[in-house]
């Protein structure tokens, strides 16, 4: 009787332990569901309007993978594209295409991230934070500059920002 308990205890702790580490090894992270990520793309697609700017949005997920792209009518045949990229570099870096294009200049310490395929050092990526993760990024192209699509971008950020925290 008491070899069976002591190899039933055994088997437990055995398993126990097991599953322990198996959780261990596990990561969660938060990410953008595609309504929310819809959302951003037509709120900041609309704070462009208003400024009388044609544009695209691009909304990335976490990992730099494409989840909205909306084209204004009179938008560039490049927006779309380069909304994309400035959304990925975001990611990427996690830091926003703006302070990037700085970061970057030649003759800087980091100017050879500019040959990293994809990544776009223009103003107009901004990473997405809720509750101190960065959940995507957010890329605006065909405003007046880099600094035009920026605002944009915090425009449209900042009507989802209780979504985002909460």
């Amino acid at each position: 009787m008491f070899k069976q308990l002591f190899l039933g205890i055994l088997v437990t702790t055995f398993f126990a332990s097991t599953i322990n580490a198996r959780a261990e090894n596990l990561v969660t992270f938060k990410s953008l569901s595609p309504d929310l990520a819809l959302e951003l793309a037509q709120k900041t697609l609309e704070a462009c309007r208003k400024e009388g700017f044609q544009v695209a949005v691009s909304i990335v997920d976490r990992f730099g993978n494409l989840q909205v792209t909306l084209r204004d009518q009179l938008a560039g045949a490049h927006t779309p594209e380069t909304a994309r990229r400035k959304a990925w570099t975001a990611v990427s870096f996690r830091t926003d295409t703006l302070a990037m294009a700085d970061l970057t200049q030649a003759g800087k310490e980091q100017s050879g991230v500019r040959f990293v395929v994809d990544a776009l050092m223009i103003g107009g990526g901004v990473p997405i934070e809720a509750q101190g993760a960065i959940v995507g990024g957010v890329g605006v192209s065909g405003a007046p500059g880099g600094k035009a699509d920026d605002t944009c971008a915090r425009v449209g950020l900042e009507e989802i920002l209780e979504k985002l925290e909460f």
